[in-house]
């Protein structure tokens, strides 16, 4: 997959003060499944080092201000910001990784001042703003988020969904196809939003008759959205104990009481979600359920990874 990302926070010395932000859960762990596009519109307007620049709120919207002279680099900025959604547009990109708190790339994050020099508030940086506008789907997250194990277990969820869905839609699907795809995701939906799960099944049902491009179409953008959404202890609770009543008529008593224990454990935040998941799988191998075997939840993303082992990771 490829991940376009803040030029930072792969260790390029681009920042005003010619320093970087590097971040080594980005290039050391997703970077063994994905490929990284840099960017950095500051880089590309104005040159490394350079002056730092602020966004201020006048009455006709955000400008960009340069912290040493006060002048309006608005122009200087959008013009590099343009170039760089043309490289990005040219990619066949799965997400979005931002450096937080950038005037042009923070995620919610940037601060906004008024002419008298108080902080007005936060908003997007001006490329992030722009990114948004033109992928309305893809996964975006910035880097100060990403140390929150449950943002960042989301956020990584999220890419390799969206991956999967790309490539399966490259495949040329037919409607069993389709079929077989979202019942493979059926746990994972249910627990980010069981509603959306269940408008995708009346999608796939195709009562319409509708063709497989439409169909897919259609199955696409609420897909795309549904995955975006965060999951929490209580939705994976819910889906944990559907997954288990799957094996009720296999399990033993022993065996059964012992899940469950974990699964509660899980809600009440004693063990991290790998480990009755981890019992889940040990169970459907055991007693050869294949349907749950097949389940995109059980491995969203490779185990290395290891974003299921911190209990943080549930909220």
């Amino acid at each position: 997959m490829k991940i376009a990302v803040s030029s930072c926070l792969l260790g390029a010395k681009v920042r005003f003060d010619a320093g970087h932000k590097h971040e080594h859960f980005i290039t050391d762990e997703l970077g063994k499944y994905a490929k990284f596009v840099p960017f950095c519109p500051e880089h590309l307007a104005f040159g490394t080092p350079r002056p730092s620049v602020r966004l201020v709120q006048e009455e006709n919207g955000l400008i960009v201000q340069s912290n040493k002279d006060g002048s309006d680099l608005s122009s200087a900025l959008s013009l590099a910001c343009d170039s760089e959604l043309d490289v990005l547009k040219a990619e066949r990109l799965c997400g979005i990784i931002f450096k937080s708190k950038s005037p042009s790339c923070g995620l919610g994050s940037a601060k906004s001042y008024l002419n008298n020099g108080f902080a007005e508030g936060k908003s997007n940086g001006l490329f992030a703003e722009l990114c948004q506008q033109h992928f309305p789907l893809l996964p975006m997250e910035e880097e100060g988020r990403l140390n929150d194990p449950w943002l960042r277990e989301n956020f990584v969820m999220q890419l390799f969904a969206y991956e999967d869905f790309e490539q399966f839609k490259a495949s040329s699907p037919q409607m069993k196809e389709l079929v077989v795809f979202h019942r493979n995701y059926k746990f994972m939906l249910q627990s980010k939003d069981e509603k959306a799960y269940r408008l995708l099944g009346n999608i796939v049902g195709n009562h319409e008759g509708l063709s497989i491009s439409e169909t897919l179409s259609r199955y696409e953008l609420i897909f795309k959205s549904a995955i975006a959404r965060k999951s929490s202890i209580a939705k994976t609770r819910n889906v944990l104990e559907h997954m288990a009543g799957f094996l009720k008529n296999a399990l033993s008593p022993v065996e059964k009481a012992m899940l469950h224990e974990q699964i509660g454990d899980f809600a009440a935040k004693i063990i991290p979600l790998i480990s009755p998941l981890g019992t889940l799988q040990m169970f459907a191998q055991k007693y050869e359920v294949s349907y749950l075997l097949g389940q995109k939840f059980l491995s969203p993303y490779p185990k290395v990874l290891a974003l299921r082992s911190d209990i943080k990771s549930g909220k």
